[in-house]
């Protein structure tokens, strides 16, 4: 018999938790360090081998260890280390298999509960799970609304194209975009085409799950410049979205500096390196990729304010980066802090580890005022912080502070890749500081029937698995609100709603209504 693990692509979904008949993957919701875990971890003495978790997983992120592909098989240690220091359940008496929690009831409904009449505004992951929990869980009438004429939000134009698995979990969602409760509307932009008030109207409560769909700023001189571009635009521009032009991105620059280093940054690097042939099997968007084989980019720096036990990737999408084929991954080691908390890390299980997995990593000490050396490479650059995009009518170069002072880092194209920021939604409050709507338990502020879920509601925070406890959420306030009757009354029904917003499409030639 053998044990499985979890492996990079784990979407903290934890579909895998619930399908477990012997509690062996943790942390699970109730635990405390799920809210912060990168990854869920299987325990090897646990595990039975049944196989459950990995039939349920949404992004074939769970294999048997015995089955690891080459690049993975890491996964099988890093899922034993986490439990290394962890004291064993003890076996319960009788038949069970493991200790169960106590049962809780957060949701109540009577059994005269009528059906609900509810709209979703996006079909992202946040959106998908909560028409997943009303549609489950209740008779709801779900109205589901995009205004773009594909489905999917940050799953299909967010995601790396070769990163085809975490993809997948839009396979799960679509099942509920033919339910026979759902009618669904693409290409319709609420504010625009129909207004906020005309949806709340026609339906008793309408939840809105648009996203964070601007970027964060550095606010340094030459932000603007032309060759200083948002990784989110990037992103947009490979995975063709419709808002992003096929001739927006000029890859003309041999090397290209990314501020910043998340999982994002470290996506954008990885694709400007990538090798097209193998970009070319995966759903990339052909302007992309004819551009990426016309392309002079063979080496990406990516700009880190802090050093690498605080960078923000995940250490699963750092080990992924070791293993790309023809890539070399190298750190600049200008600053002796970086190279201490490398050297000095412990186990890459600790919280502060990630420094650790850079630990056999080539160290160098570039001269940036020349080319980019021979091949294809990333440096990853810790304790530099841009203060200010230099040129005249074009990037030629970021001038980064430094412990010993400032330094220029010769380049003609810059991306930012510091952060998402939600924009202001038609008829609901914002809060500028934060870049969300206000509200209670998913409630928006001041207002009945009105909630929101995502991250308009948290902030760009968290991966697609983080969506389901914040659906969860969202649906229970909703729910709760129907049946205390704090639900306003809406003026007509959703059918009436469908014929407006056909009128309405009709005139803009919109996508689909179904």
């Amino acid at each position: 018999m053998t044990s499985y693990a979890i492996t990079q692509t784990c979407c903290n979904d934890a579909t895998c938790v619930a399908v477990c008949p012997v509690n062996c993957i943790h942390p699970t919701p109730q635990e405390r360090a799920f809210g912060s875990t990168e990854m869920l971890h299987i325990d090897p003495t646990t595990c039975i081998g049944c196989g459950a978790c990995a039939d349920a997983c949404p992004v074939e992120a769970i294999f048997p260890v015995d089955s690891l592909p080459l690049a993975q098989r890491e996964y099988a240690t890093i899922n034993a280390a986490y439990y290394a220091d962890r004291t064993p359940e003890p076996a319960p008496d009788g038949p069970n298999f493991h200790a169960w929690d106590e049962p809780t009831f957060p949701r109540v409904l009577p059994s005269d509960f009528a059906p609900l009449k509810v709209a979703v505004v996006g079909t992202g992951p946040a959106g998908m799970y909560a028409v997943q929990d009303l549609l489950l869980h209740t008779s709801a009438e779900v109205t589901l609304i995009d205004r773009l004429p594909v489905t999917g939000g940050l799953v299909r134009y967010g995601v790396a194209p070769d990163h085809p698995a975490t993809k997948k979990v839009g396979d799960t969602f679509a099942r509920f975009h033919t339910h026979p409760r759902v009618r669904m509307h693409l290409g319709l932009d609420v504010g625009t085409d129909v207004t906020a008030q005309e949806l709340a109207a026609h339906h008793d409560a309408v939840i809105y799950a648009v996203g964070a769909s601007a970027d964060r700023t550095l606010a340094v001189p030459g932000e603007d410049l032309p060759g200083s571009i948002s990784a989110r635009a990037f992103v947009a521009w490979y995975n063709g979205h419709p808002d992003a032009a096929p001739d927006a991105i000029d890859l003309s620059a041999e090397r290209v500096v990314v501020v910043g280093n998340g999982n994002v940054a470290l996506d954008v690097a990885r694709i400007l390196l990538a090798d097209p042939d193998s970009l070319a099997r995966t759903d990339i968007a052909d302007h992309a990729l004819a551009s990426l084989r016309a392309g002079k980019v063979r080496e990406v720096v990516l700009l880190g304010r802090r050093g690498p036990e605080d960078a923000a990737y995940t250490k699963s999408e750092l080990l992924a980066l070791q293993h790309v084929p023809g890539l070399d991954l190298v750190v600049d080691d200008h600053d002796p802090r970086t190279v201490s908390a490398i050297d000095e890390a412990g186990p890459a299980t600790d919280p502060k580890g990630k420094a650790a997995l850079l630990r056999g990593v080539t160290r160098d000490r570039v001269d940036w005022a020349e080319a980019p050396a021979p091949g294809r490479r990333i440096v990853l650059r810790f304790h530099s912080a841009p203060v200010e995009m230099l040129g005249e009518e074009a990037v030629q170069g970021v001038r980064v502070a430094e412990a010993s002072g400032e330094r220029t880092i010769r380049t003609d194209m810059v991306l930012r890749a510091i952060g998402y920021r939600g924009v202001p939604v038609a008829g609901l409050p914002f809060d500028e500081s934060t870049g969300t709507v206000p509200h209670d338990g998913g409630r928006v502020t001041g207002t009945t029937g009105t909630y929101v879920v995502g991250w308009i509601k948290r902030g760009p925070s968290g991966g697609i698995g983080a969506n389901r406890t914040c659906a969860a959420e969202t649906v229970t306030t909703l729910l709760a609100d129907a049946v205390a009757g704090a639900l306003p009354a809406p003026r007509s029904t959703p059918k009436a709603f469908h014929r407006l917003a056909r009128r309405r499409k009709g005139k803009g030639g919109a996508a689909l209504s179904r």
